[in-house]
Formats: structure tokens, sequence, C-alpha cells
């Protein structure tokens, strides 16, 4: 016995009800139930669907679908990391390399200028408001798609929100690592301000890349990750 379009949709909405609200995920547990259902009426024709969906939710254990959640971020995590990793390279080429250097040497001498310090702390404090924003608009955007239950892919979720400030949090750290020392940087010996010039570098081209340059590729990226993604967002 195979299962109708209406079951199919059935087993959708079971998904979302258990917490699953990336189209990917829930995709792929809909596929697994459908088929294992299936097997199931093999050996017990006489079950209803809900009987035998309920079956079939209750070999994924107490935790239901959890395990499969975490493991799709995980590898969603790497996949994202990886396309991360990949614009990041872009900028130790030609000729983009000319910016990063370009930027580098700005941060050094300015760091050897009087109290320069304060003048980096306010710039990080100015993109960490900025990071926030950004943070928030995407996740307000998102609890939009989710009550209006559009399809939202985990990477497209991740590119929006799941990066869970990481450039955020770089900046903060490098805030208050700045503000709890009370070093003067223009004190410091060169060695010390080419360290610091260099991570504050890394972290703005970080910074850049999550917030602008991956959001803007987004539509590509995902296509690439999905090839259904055109057609499911076109439905």
């Amino acid at each position: 016995m195979k299962l109708t379009e209406q079951q199919i949709e059935n087993l959708y909405k079971f998904t979302r009800q258990h917490y699953v609200y990336h189209y990917d995920v829930q995709s792929e547990l809909v596929d697994h139930l459908a088929n294992d259902i299936e097997d199931i009426w093999v050996k017990k024709p006489f079950l209803s669907f809900e009987e035998a969906r309920d079956a079939s939710f209750k070999k994924f254990g107490i935790f239901g679908f959890m395990d499969v959640i975490e493991a799709k971020q995980k590898q969603m995590n790497k996949r994202y990391s990886k396309i991360l990793w990949r614009f990041f390279k872009e900028w130790f080429t030609l000729p983009k390399i000319v910016i990063t250097t370009t930027l580098f040497l700005t941060l050094f001498f300015i760091l050897k200028i009087p109290f320069s310090e304060y003048v980096l702390m306010g710039s990080f404090l100015v993109l960490i408001m900025y990071d926030m924003i950004v943070l928030y608009n995407s996740r307000k955007n998102q609890k939009k798609q989710k009550n209006k239950e559009e399809k939202v892919f985990l990477l497209e979720a991740m590119i929006g929100t799941s990066r869970n400030g990481f450039t955020g949090l770089a900046l903060v750290n490098l805030f208050n690592c700045i503000s709890l020392t009370d070093v003067s940087f223009s004190s410091l010996e060169n060695h010390w301000l080419l360290f610091v010039s260099f991570s504050a570098t890394i972290v703005i081209i970080l910074f850049y890349l999550i917030t602008y340059v991956i959001p803007k590729k987004a539509e590509e990226l995902l296509q690439e990750t999905y090839p259904e993604y055109k057609m499911v967002k076109n439905l």
C-alpha cells in the first residue's frame, strides 16, 4: 500500500508539530517515515495510517526527531564553514589581497597614534551594534516565515541567523580584551602591534563576509546545496 498525497502532507505537518521547522530536514524525515509506514503495512495491513505513523515515530526513541535534527545541523555547520572558508581565502589572492594589506597597514599605523585603543574600541562597538541589528532583523524575518509555514531550508536559516553572532562575539571579546588590559597601544613594541592589527583585520574580514557577502550570495549558495531549492520556493 502506498501513501497518498494527503497522507504525505500529514507527515510534513506531523514533523512541524514535533519541532522540525526546516524543509530539508522535514523532507528527509517524511521520506523515512513514509517508507517505514509502508513496511509496517506489509506486516500489519490492518493498522490505520495514524497508528502506523505513530508506531514509526516511536522508533526514534524518547527524544523523537532531536537526534536527526542535531545530525543535520552538524552537517550544515560543516557546509557553512566550507562556504565561509572559500570566501575567506579569496581575500588573500589578487586583487583582494591589496585591500587586505591596506586594511592591515592602516590599523597598524592607527595603533601607533596615542589613545588609538579608544578609536579601535569605538569602531568595534559600532560593528557590534550593527551585527545585533542585522541578527535581530534576520530572526524576526524567519519567525514570520515560520508562522506562515513557509519552506525554509536549514542552510538558509544559518546564513540569516544561525551564525549565532559569531563575528559579534569575536568583536565583543576583542573589545573586552582592549578595555581590560588598560594598555596604551602606542607604547607597545611593533611585534605586538602587528599581532593586534592582524587579529583585527581577520575579524573585520569575517564580519564583512558573514554579514554582507554570504547573505548576498544566498540564492546561489542555496541552489548549489539544494538542487530542488528553486522549484520548492516557486511552489
